[in-house]
């Protein structure tokens, strides 16, 4: 059985005729609460990922010498407990200050209307990762597809209303409609090779043309980067994908794509750990596992020198 708190959200219009102007400006105003932490959820799937980072500390600090200063947005479900819309941060960070209540504003929304306020406040952070991006859009489209808007993001002739879902988005963040759907297409990468493209180990534009590999594929793929110890390139991205296409991308043929040479790239040699760790002493520390390599190999060249030398006698 579902419970509703006995929280009145607003004034009726009724209630409005008996007040003055002042009096009526005041009612349109947010109303804050003290809501507990304990009886809020998470946002479903929430793209955005909260970080322990140095802002969040400086966010900690501020918390304890002069609270929460914005208020986060809420919604109340239909078992009564509340799910933030906006402010995972500043809850975050109420946690780790010890408070047990958070301000907030309750907002009646609908599953979609939630979803899309959710990404309209987290997308005005200064700094987006492109997962977080691409998640983001994703359920937003998804979301005004819903109300009935038309998602599709295709080019439309100007004046149209074919392509309004995804030029509200285009005007809010500066993305073109083809950014926009090469962001939702990172989606498709098994998290493995999507985490490496928020660390920037993977280029976005070569990333979106890995999404077309399979699941299968993009393990092999992340074996081989891990491997050779190298990122593919654009022209070797579009090449994985024909390859994938006409169903002939094997471990064998990522292997030899991803270890030619690229132009720009100096010749360099991997190595599998496991075949070098038995020649190296425990002793000797990760970091320092290319210097005993160099002194091992200079000091057989040495050994082979005074060889040749003792031969020639």
């Amino acid at each position: 059985m579902s419970r509703k708190k006995d929280i009145d959200l607003d004034l009726t219009g009724f209630a409005e005729l008996f007040m003055n102007d002042e009096g009526r400006a005041e009612s349109r105003l947010p109303r804050i609460y003290d809501i507990p932490l304990s009886e809020i959820d998470d946002f479903p799937n929430h793209p955005f990922k909260v970080k322990m980072d140095e802002d969040m500390n400086q966010l900690v600090q501020s918390v304890k010498e002069r609270g929460v200063i914005t208020p986060i947005t809420i919604r109340q479900k239909e078992d009564g407990r509340y799910e933030i819309v906006s402010g995972h941060r500043r809850r975050k960070a109420c946690e780790l200050s010890g408070l047990e209540r958070v301000p907030a504003e309750i907002k009646e929304l609908s599953r979609d209307e939630a979803i899309i306020l959710m990404v309209e406040s987290n997308l005005q952070r200064s700094i987006i990762l492109p997962s977080e991006k691409a998640f983001s859009y994703k359920m937003r489209l998804e979301a005004m597809k819903r109300q009935g808007q038309r998602t599709d993001l295709t080019l439309s002739p100007v004046g149209t209303k074919s392509g309004r879902s995804s030029e509200v988005i285009t005007a809010e963040t500066g993305d073109s409609r083809n950014q926009i759907y090469r962001y939702i297409r990172l989606t498709e990468l098994i998290p493995e090779l999507l985490d490496m493209v928020d660390e920037n180990k993977i280029a976005f534009r070569p990333a979106v043309e890995l999404s077309y590999l399979t699941e299968t594929e993009q393990h092999n793929l992340l074996n081989s980067i891990s491997y050779n110890d190298a990122t593919p390139s654009l022209p070797q991205a579009i090449r994985l994908k024909e390859f994938s296409k006409a169903g002939k991308l094997s471990a064998e043929v990522i292997e030899a794509i991803l270890g030619e040479e690229k132009p720009n790239q100096k010749e360099k040699i991997s190595f599998k750990a496991e075949r070098l760790r038995p020649y190296i002493p425990s002793t000797v520390p990760l970091e320092k596992t290319e210097d005993y390599i160099i002194k091992a190999l200079e000091y057989y060249q040495r050994v082979q020198e005074r060889k040749k030398r003792e031969q020639a006698r």
